[in-house]
């Protein structure tokens, strides 16, 4: 992949290379290059179709909004934590496991 430098350098050669070949640039008025028949392009742009009306959404971001500030208002409920059995391992009088229980 070529570097920025390096297209730029391409592109000066073969600038300058058509002008030894006695090539001559022309002038474009500014703008012109996007002219059709003296004309602006616009079927691409979409001012071939009217205008659109919008719905209207204010209801929808208010209520949103409301949400917002009420989760921030009241705590998050809290979570009541279930016991889970935890496993115990039983050992000899050497420091050796024996076997492991459950415990509530």
């Amino acid at each position: 992949m070529k570097s920025k430098a390096q297209t730029r350098k391409e592109i000066e050669s073969q600038v300058e290379r058509f002008i030894r070949q006695q090539g001559e640039i022309q002038q474009v008025e500014m703008g012109a290059s996007g002219l059709q028949d003296g004309k602006y392009n616009t079927s691409h742009i979409g001012f071939n179709e009217p205008k659109k009306d919008r719905t209207p959404l204010n209801h929808v971001v208010a209520a949103i909004q409301q949400r917002k500030s009420d989760k921030k208002t009241t705590p998050p409920p809290t979570k009541e934590k279930t016991k889970q059995p935890k496993k115990k391992v039983i050992y000899d009088d050497f420091g050796d496991p024996i076997r492991y229980v459950w415990e509530d």
